[in-house]
Formats: structure tokens, sequence, C-alpha cells
């Protein structure tokens, strides 16, 4: 029993990115087609579970659900008011109490509602089904019984969560060898993972990063196998869903890439200095949510608001990608630009002078947008004044500087000892952070006593050494070779211990911008069919992945030959969004006029990639997943089990891999 999904996205046919078409698919297909037809009442009730409530805020605006005819929005599991007029949609995961619920409430002589229609968040199984059919008064009374595929959680247009924050415990801990909790995450994570390529109608290459050594006859680690054991996990629910749901892809349509947070230790600890990470790192926000004062309306002490930093900000769209050097001069530019064009800001700067008609006219025209895009332009930039002046407060810039010369081989012990002893003032948690990127970069200083006199020399806890351990040993089974080699120059073993290399044919504008996460170079050496093998083996029985744009070698194929293809493609289109279009109009009203939104074209695309990590992700790594859409000409969706932010990050590697347990660290390396 499979939801009847339309065969192209709605809209005339325009091609959507990852999340409108997830939009989409809750708009259109399940709440507008839950019309009954009836005229006697077209508003409808909305019934979830706490899972679905969350699919559904992270995916749609309230005003959107409104739109559809949902008048009211109701938790399944509290107690309700009968409303026998009125049709209810039930969005709901297929579990027994979820069902036994329902079936509560339609059941009986006065059931809640008149009408109810339907949709299970996965595969419901068939004993679930045997009971709905078994109650015979409530068969009459559904509108629709359907599987919508649809449980995981978009935080971006290009980016998704399960929601699992304790991954890295859970699964990579050394409880989780035989653990029936561990097994139970990762059944729930494939589950919702799978539900994404149903959702878009894609049948992916499944690849995944396969543990150091691993063979047929020896037994590995738990956590060594987790990223085997969901790609085994997601390819049996895709295999299904390919016999289960109508016209779904007989052949691959895109490519699955499933990694472990082991991969890349630096990306989640070193300072990203585009205007969003710093924007997460820095302030004190809660999710996308920034608290400023604004002076009170009344004249009285100052209020708080607050302001949703998201897609729906062309400000934030444009810039939050951007260095935050770049974010605070197109800013300034910005505001400049916006009081020089605006009628309404013209009119305030003006002296004494009495104003015309006419200008009085343009003036009342032009206030509304002059309004609220002074005050748009004017949370920003009071939000890039705040993030400056910490980085000036904290000597962020030195630090930052140490940590990316670290990662590319150009600082060592030497200079890590001479910051920790002339930056005493330097906050805990960012020595917390520079000792765990020397530790990845050079682990052979943290054997033995030696890692007990840096942290003494960077005067940290004890608890704050878990960090690094649990971080080194969660890395464990990446072995540093030698060399092989002697060389005079003093700088070599800096050079031989660099966990990047730095990139071929970019030039970089800013300072401090030369860090990127390892997933940039993975996804470019799968793009072009350079990825390892053995390294990250294939479920698929025909064990190769397609290459280059659209599954033919990029390398040989000119940009305009790769947007013809007979590969196949994912049933959901996906033209240029409507945010994405040029900006063209230069009136000084419309922010559209002064804010030229950073984005990419979605026409001729290649075939999706997707890049899943376990253990979290980083707003690096989905920085690099727009970069490499633009640059690859295919859309890459980054997946991960929660988006941490630095201070995030660690506290879960200091508080989780407590479980890690207490294995010695010589035995890793």
């Amino acid at each position: 029993m499979s939801f009847s999904d339309s065969e192209t996205s709605s809209h005339g046919g325009e091609y959507k990115n990852f999340k409108q078409i997830s939009r989409d698919r809750l708009l259109h297909e399940m709440l507008r087609t839950s019309d009954s037809g009836d005229s006697r009442s077209s508003w409808k009730v909305l019934i979830m579970d706490k899972v679905t409530v969350k699919v559904m805020s992270s995916t749609c605006k309230m005003a959107d659900i409104t739109d559809q005819g949902v008048s009211l929005v109701e938790d399944l599991f509290r107690r309700r008011q009968p409303l026998p007029t009125m049709d209810a949609i039930y969005y709901i995961q297929p579990s027994k109490e979820n069902v036994v619920m329902f079936l509560s409430d339609m059941s009986g002589r006065e059931p809640l509602y008149r009408k109810a229609y339907v949709y299970f968040s996965h595969p419901i199984p068939k004993d679930l089904v045997a009971r709905i059919k078994n109650d015979t008064s409530v068969i009459p009374r559904i509108g629709a019984l359907g599987e919508m595929n649809f449980e995981y959680f978009p935080i971006d247009s290009q980016g998704f969560v399960t929601d699992h924050e304790r991954a890295l415990g859970e699964l990579f801990g050394e409880s989780a060898q035989n653990s029936r909790r561990a097994e139970a995450s990762l059944n729930v994570m494939a589950s919702r993972i799978s539900t994404v390529f149903a959702s878009l109608k894609e049948f992916p290459f499944v690849r995944y990063r396969a543990s150091k050594g691993q063979d047929g006859s020896t037994a590995t680690n738990f956590r060594e196998l987790v990223a085997g054991k969901l790609a085994t996990a997601i390819w049996n629910n895709i295999t299904t869903y390919k016999s289960s749901i109508p016209n779904y892809p007989q052949k691959e349509t895109c490519e699955l890439l499933i990694l472990d947070r082991s991969v890349d230790q630096i990306a989640p600890v070193i300072h990203e200095w585009t205007y969003d990470a710093m924007c997460h790192d820095l302030l004190d926000m809660d999710g996308n949510k920034y608290v400023h004062e604004v002076p009170s309306k009344t004249g009285g002490s100052p209020e708080k608001k607050e302001v949703l930093l998201e897609d729906q900000d062309p400000v934030w769209l444009e810039l939050r990608h951007t260095h935050i050097a770049d974010a605070s001069e197109r800013l300034h530019d910005r505001f400049t630009n916006f009081v020089s064009k605006n009628k309404a800001a013209q009119m305030e700067q003006r002296d004494g002078s009495e104003l015309s008609t006419r200008d009085l006219q343009k003036m009342v025209q032009a206030l509304p947008q002059y309004n609220e895009q002074k005050e748009r332009l004017s949370t920003h930039v009071e939000i890039a004044g705040e993030l400056n002046k910490i980085i000036r407060d904290t000597g962020l810039r030195e630090l930052g500087q140490l940590e990316q010369d670290l990662v590319f081989g150009d600082a060592g012990t030497k200079e890590v000892i001479h910051y920790l002893r002339s930056k005493q003032d330097t906050s805990g948690e960012n020595k917390l952070r520079l000792m765990m990127i020397y530790a990845s970069v050079y682990p052979e200083k943290f054997e033995g006593d030696k890692a007990a006199k840096l942290m003494q020399l960077a005067k940290l806890s004890p608890e704050d050494m878990k960090a690094v351990k649990n971080m080194r040993m969660l890395e464990g089974s990446e072995k540093r070779k030698p060399s092989g080699s002697f060389s005079l120059k003093f700088d070599s073993q800096k050079k031989g211990n660099a966990a990047r290399k730095d990139r071929t044919g970019e030039e970089e504008t800013w300072q401090l911008f030369r860090f990127y996460p390892v997933i940039e170079e993975l996804v470019d050496k799968m793009c072009k069919g350079d990825l390892s093998k053995d390294d990250y083996q294939c479920m698929n029985s025909s064990q190769t992945a397609p290459r280059g744009v659209n599954g033919s070698s990029a390398r040989n194929v000119p940009p305009k030959a790769t947007t013809e293809s007979t590969n196949p493609r994912s049933v959901r289109s996906r033209r240029t969004p409507n945010w994405a279009r040029s900006r063209t109009s230069d009136d000084g009203y419309s922010s559209d006029s002064n804010l030229r939104s950073f984005s990419t074209d979605f026409k001729n695309m290649g075939q999706r990639i997707f890049v899943f990590i376990i253990g979290g992700a980083t707003r690096s790594e989905l920085r690099v997943c727009h970069k490499l859409t633009a640059k690859l000409r295919r859309e890459v969706v980054l997946g991960t089990t929660s988006l941490d932010d630095p201070p995030q990050y660690i506290t879960v590697i200091i508080l989780h891999p407590g479980v890690f347990g207490e294995v010695s660290l010589t035995s890793i390396f």
C-alpha cells in the first residue's frame, strides 16, 4: 500500500531543489489532495505525532499549512474536541500506539471527525494494516490511507538531519558493541534516510566508507562497521521501494556516499570564518533565532526582538556563506546604496524644508518597503558589528591563523607552545579547540605523558582532556605513515603532518578562508570516478558508480554536452527556484534591487549527489555542498544525524564518548 504521488512536481513542471520538493510534497500531495470536495466545510484538522510535527515545522511555515485549508493543528495524544463536521488529516508514524489512537478517534457511533485522510511517514507493517481493515466501523470513514514516506527534517535548501543528536555515543561508544539501542538507532536512521529517496523518487548508488582491514573472515569492532551497517539497511529499504512505490526508478538516478565523523575531526572544531558559521559559533543563538534589543515604540526601555536567520531573509541568503569581512563590506555598501536610492530614506535625511505633494506621495509609497528593508539591513549590520567586536576582543584572528597553519603544515609544536605561553588569556574553549586540532594533525605528540604536559601548559582540566582523548579514539583506525625520506628542510615534519593540501586553481581573496572540509575532496573525486573502490565500497550489484556529471566522465565532456543525457533521472524535476533567479530590479524599493542573492542556477543539472555523515555535520560542510553544486553542476545534498556547531560538538564528545571506554591510546595508534 503505497502513497500514489504525482509524476512531477507541481506548479507547471518547474524544477525544484531538495527542500522545495519536500515542501511541495507535504503541501500539495498530502494537504491539498485531502480535499473532500464538500463545500459545507473547506477547513480541515491536521493531526500529527511528536516526530511528524517536527518534520512539518522544519519543512513548512504555518501560513503555508493554513493556505491549504488547515484551520487547526492537533497533537495525536492530547485530548481533542470532537469536530464531526470537519475532515481530519492524520500524518503519523506507523506505530501500534498511533494506529490504536487513530482507530479510537474514528470508531464507534460518534467519531471525532467526519472523514479521516491517513498518511504514514514510512512503510506500515502488514499487521497494522490488517488491524485497520478489521475495524468495520472505521473503514467507511477513511478518505485516504497511504504511505507518505517522509520522515526526515530539512534544515537547508540542500540539507537534512535524521534527528539523532546522540549518535556519537550510541554508535561509537564501547557500549555500542552488541547493543540493542545501537541497532535500533541505526534502523531508525536508515528508515529516515530511505524516505528521502522515496520522497524524491531517486534510486541511489549506495557507497560507504569501509573499515580499515575489513575482509570476510575478520571480525571488526562495531564502531568500525557502522557505515557499512547503515548502507546495508538503506539498501534493503530501497530494494523494497523499487517494488512497492509506483513509478519508482528501476535504474540508478543518483549517488549516496555514507561517511562517519571520523573522516574529518578538524571540521567540527576549527573556526570557520563565514557569516553563518560565525553567527552560530560566537553568538548566543537558539537555533536560527537571534535576539537583540530595539528602541521601544513608547519611548521606554529597549525591547527584546527575535529575528530568524533563514532562507526567507534575502540578506541572510546572500551573505551566509561569505567571509565575515566580505559580509561586513557588502552590508556597508548595501546600506549606503539603499539610503541613496530609496525615496523615504532621502526624505528622512532632508533638512526642515517644506515637502511638495509629489515628494510626500513618493515617501508614503516607499514607507512600507523602507521600514522593512531598513530594519532587516540594520539587524545584519548590528550582527556583523557584534561579530567583529568579538573577533577583536578575543584575538581570534591570530588563533585562526595558527589553526589553519597547523592544518596545512605551516606550523607545528613550536608555534603551539609559543601561542599557549604568550596568550594565556585565551578562553578555555578556544585553547581546547586548538589542542584538538593539534592532536588530529600531530597524534604522536599525545602519546604517553606528552598529552598531560601539553594540557598542563594550556591550563585545561581533566574533563577537557576527555575531549581530546575521545576524539582520537573516534579516528583511531587512521594510522599515520612515516614519510620514508629524510629532508634537511626545517619545516619537513610540518609539511609531512599536514592534514590538508592547498587547492590548485583556487585563489582565496580573504584571509583565513583557506580551510576546506574533507568531504569537498571526496565528492570531487567521486564525481570524477577517482574514489577508491576499496576504501569506499558500493552496495549495488553492478559495483560501478557513475562518473562525471551525468554518468560519463566529466573530464572528457564539455559543459554543454552534459545537459543531454540518456541516464535515468529523478521523477521530480528541478528548475531554478524563485530565490535563485537573477535580481535585476534597481528601483531602490525592493530588497531585490539592493541585495544580489548568492545562488545556483538549477537548470540543466546532472544527477544528484547525497552525502550522509554519521555523528554530526558542520556548517562548513553544508557550505561546501552549495559550492560543489555550482562547480559540478549537480545538486549536492548533505544529510547527517545532527548539525553541530563547535560548542555543541565539544559538549557531545566530552559527555557521550565517556562510553567510548577506557581503551589505551597506544592500542589505537
